[in-house]
């Protein structure tokens, strides 16, 4: 029977996430371990998202505030968008991606750019920075309701194209 894995990679659970969540692996490179917090996220398994933050960071981890929103979100989805370095080969590397979910029926997007380091030969969860939305900025000036139409028809924009 098949058990897709939870970070949408299209594996099984058991040929992905599983062996690091139940630390019979350890993931090789920045992003296996980003996908296996995101699955652990999805499965509430706050201890190993605590213990796959680096080992100086671990004292300012809020367990209760994790935990109470990993339990509350309905977990929808995960998307890597690009990753830098992050290799089996590197000591660093950053994994841009979204985690979708929804939390008291209001669909969110977690936009984030997370940072691993290697210490002592695994990767570990740095930091991470929230991505906002660009600000759209319009290149032409704004057409007004009373303005002439840009077809060129000689009428105002609101009788004619608007």
């Amino acid at each position: 029977m098949s058990n897709p894995c939870p970070c949408h990679s299209g594996k099984n659970y058991d040929d992905c996430c599983g062996p690091y969540i139940t630390g019979t692996a350890v993931p090789p490179t920045a992003e296996a371990l980003m996908r296996s917090r995101y699955t652990a996220f999805t499965v509430a398994d706050i201890d190993y998202i605590r213990n796959t933050r680096h080992p100086g960071s671990q004292n300012d981890f809020d367990e209760k505030g994790t935990l109470k929103w990993a339990k509350e979100s309905h977990w929808l989805g995960f998307e890597v968008l690009r990753t830098e370095a992050g290799g089996e080969s590197d000591e660093g590397g950053m994994v841009e991606f979204i985690a979708k979910y929804t939390v008291s029926g209001k669909k969110q997007d977690h936009h984030e750019e997370a940072l691993f380091q290697k210490h002592e030969g695994r990767w570990y969860f740095m930091d991470g920075d929230f991505v906002r939305a660009k600000t759209y900025v319009r290149e032409a000036p704004r057409i007004g309701r009373n303005d002439p139409c840009p077809c060129g028809s000689g009428k105002k924009f609101k009788k004619c194209c608007g």
